[in-house]
């Protein structure tokens, strides 16, 4: 599906509002809510949007490290180590990389001791070093970066 500028402008105040009236967004964009209720159908069928989520303050719900992990895998076979990651909560993301080991994981847990846990199931797919985030300095919207 092709994109222009009105399907840009509509992701990105949904991105700030998922919530929002199809009739209040298309006041912003200057079209009738009905017109902008035809263009989201259109991006979700084609698969552009793929879901709405909430944004949880992360302290009030106790999660309070958030740690990088890199892993440097035993075996050529990736499998058992994708359905792992796949089938926790606590991972956020993983990326297949070049460069600096195979996978990088971003995890959030609620104590140290639910940290020590998924690093040492973790050492059953190969080794792994690990940062801790001390601060989030900056959490950008995808949108952004695409204009």
């Amino acid at each position: 599906m092709e994109l222009d500028n009105i399907d840009f402008q509509i992701l990105q105040l949904l991105s700030e509002n998922a919530r929002i009236q199809w009739k209040d967004l298309g006041e912003q964009i200057h079209m009738t809510g009905q017109a902008v209720g035809n263009r989201i159908k259109k991006l979700e069928d084609s698969g552009v949007i793929k879901a709405y989520s909430v944004i949880v303050d992360e302290m009030k719900v106790g999660l309070t490290y958030t740690a990088f992990v890199i892993i440097y895998m035993k075996t050529a076979n990736h499998e058992s180590f994708i359905r792992f990651v796949q089938d926790r909560h606590d991972v956020l993301e993983v990326h297949r990389v070049s460069g600096e080991g195979c996978y990088h994981i971003k995890i959030k847990v609620k104590s140290q001791e639910q940290l020590n846990s998924f690093l040492n199931e973790l050492l059953e797919y190969g080794n792994y070093t690990m940062h801790v985030s001390i601060k989030e300095i900056k959490q950008q919207n995808p949108l952004a970066a695409t204009r």
